[in-house]
Parts: C-alpha cells; sequence; structure tokens
C-alpha cells in the first residue's frame, strides 16, 4: 500500500498500533481460531475481543467467517495476509505505475496429469469420482475440483502468457495452499513437493504435514471433520534476477531463462516423485476448501513507466 490510499493505510496503521491486536495475528498464524477462543486465551470480555477482531478485519489482515457450533453460529478467524508493505514515497513519484493484473487458475483446470492412489477429487459439493480411484482425475468434471490430493505423480496446468506481454514485467508470483496426504489427517507426515515452470525445476520443498484437528475455514460442512482440513501458504517469486520462495532464493532460473515470454502459454507442474526422500503426497486446495480463499492464483507486476 502507499499513501494514495490515506484511508486504507490509516486503518492498517490502527490494526498494527497495539501489543494486544499483533499478538492475536501471531496466535492466528498457527491456526484458525473463534472469536470466543481468542478472548478466552487473551483472558479479555467478548466485547473487547469483538473490537480488536473488527479493527484486524477492516485493516484486510484477517478473516471473519460464522461456522455454526453447538451453542449457534461461531466466528472463526483466520490470517489473510501474509506480508505487509508502505510505499511512503509512491505519491510523489511522477512515473506511472501500472497495476498488478492477477490470473486464477482453479485447481481442477489442469491440462495433464498421473495420478497413483490413494487419490481422490472433490467439487464444493461431493465427490467426483470414487475415492482412490485415479479415473476422476480424467474425467470432464475434474474441472470442477476443489479439492484434489494424491500420493505421487504430478498436475501440470497452463498459464497464458498474454498478460506477460502487454508490458515490461518486473515480477511473476504464484500462490497456493498445499500440504501432504496422509491417511485420515496427521500433522507430523514430511512430503517433498517439486514445482516446476516450462519443464524448469524450480523447488522442492517440504510440507510438513496433513493438517487436521480443526475445520479449515472454508471447508463445506459436508466435509469430514476426520480428514484433510487445511494446508501451507505457499509463494513463488520470478524476477529477471532468479526464483525466490518465501523471501529465499532459491533458483537462479528468471524470467528469461525459463522462457515465459516464449510462444502463447507456459506450463506450471506441482510434482511429488516415487524416488523422493519423503514421499508424503500431495493435497492441493481451491478458493473453497482450506484456510485461503483461493485457487493458484498468478500476479504479474510491472515496470514503472
Amino acid at each position: 500500500m502507499d499513501l494514495r490510499d490515506i484511508k486504507a493505510a490509516a486503518l492498517m496503521g490502527k490494526a498494527l498500533s497495539s501489543e494486544t491486536r499483533l499478538e492475536i495475528l501471531k496466535r492466528l498464524v498457527d491456526r484458525a481460531m473463534t472469536i470466543s477462543e481468542l478472548a478466552e486465551a487473551f483472558y479479555l470480555p467478548m466485547s473487547s475481543m469483538c473490537l480488536h477482531v473488527k479493527t484486524l478485519k477492516e485493516a484486510g489482515l484477517i478473516t471473519v467467517v460464522p461456522r455454526p457450533g453447538i451453542r449457534g453460529s461461531q466466528k472463526l478467524c483466520g490470517i489473510r495476509a501474509s506480508d505487509i508493505s508502505l510505499d511512503i514515497f509512491a505519491h510523489t513519484s511522477q512515473a506511472v505505475h501500472k497495476p498488478p493484473l492477477f490470473i486464477n487458475m482453479p485447481v481442477g483446470h489442469y491440462s495433464n496429469c498421473e495420478i497413483h492412489p490413494p487419490c481422490g477429487i472433490v467439487s464444493v459439493n461431493e465427490y467426483l469420482s470414487q475415492e482412490d480411484s485415479p479415473h476422476g482425475f480424467y474425467s470432464p468434471d475434474h474441472t470442477d475440483a476443489a479439492l484434489l490430493w494424491f500420493t505421487w505423480g504430478f498436475l501440470e496446468y497452463q498459464f497464458s502468457n498474454a498478460c506477460l506481454l502487454q508490458d515490461a514485467v518486473s515480477r511473476v508470483e504464484f500462490s497456493f495452499e498445499i500440504c501432504s496426504e496422509a491417511p485420515g489427517y496427521n500433522n507430523n507426515w514430511p512430503s517433498d513437493i517439486t514445482l516446476e515452470l516450462n519443464g524448469h525445476h524450480i523447488v522442492t520443498f517440504l510440507t510438513k504435514g496433513d493438517y487436521g484437528g480443526r475445520k479449515g475455514i472454508y471447508n463445506p460442512s459436508w466435509w469430514s471433520d476426520s480428514i484433510t482440513q487445511f494446508g501451507e501458504y505457499k509463494k513463488i517469486c520470478i524476477t529477471h534476477e532468479g526464483c525466490f520462495m518465501d523471501n529465499a532464493k532459491v533458483s537462479e532460473e528468471n524470467i528469461e531463462s525459463l522462457g515465459l515470454l516464449d510462444g502463447y502459454y507456459f506450463t506450471f507442474t506441482l510434482r511429488v516423485d516415487p524416488d523422493s526422500e519423503h514421499v508424503g503426497g500431495m493435497n492441493l486446495f481451491g478458493s473453497r476448501f482450506g484456510d485461503y480463499a483461493q485457487d493458484i492464483i498468478m500476479k504479474v507486476e510491472y515496470d514503472s513507466n
């Protein structure tokens, strides 16, 4: 954000000005919690916690989603933003800043795959095929997928590069929610998952578990509490200098060497190799499952003119 939107900057400043609210954010990084759980954890009355939650939500730092509970509806709070930046001088620049472009790729819109069971694929309303059968991944209905999982194999997506050719690109960023795949769920179940772009290895990252124990914020009501609930939020950035994951450089490959500007599209692949050290499978979440209301998102940032 920058000072061209004073109201948004003020809301963010207000949200971050309280040590209690900062501690609430720190707590929500570990897991989503209801307002009543937060009030109990911080020894605060519900009225005070509601005000803190309202301030954090208005600043865009958290989500608040109604959830049915034993004693009526509960409001579940979860992290929405992973980092915050304020450009104090942006409003003084004479350069024209072209706004970033966001491309949403639904998790079911893969163009190629190889799937080995145990596996499964579901829409927001139902299972799309018999569990542990790869056939559903090759059905026309696979485009409706909102959550899919497998033990090893890959999913390959094709992203149009038309938006990369509109202007000089400074940065391409991908974000998604993912975790390991275990029977039911297992919070300690590591898996090595590889990301490739246009067939080039970018990074192999470790997911620590197949997470459960509490309901994923956006999971539909019919989804069983005894199986996978949410994942880890991952962000990959590609610039002219290299590739970065969670702000750490993971590859010397860059926008040019990856061929992202060549042809009409490029491929984005998530893979679990059977010969990895940790063959712990993969769950990939769409916008209607897990803790983040998104599918695979490509964000394109442009140079200033």
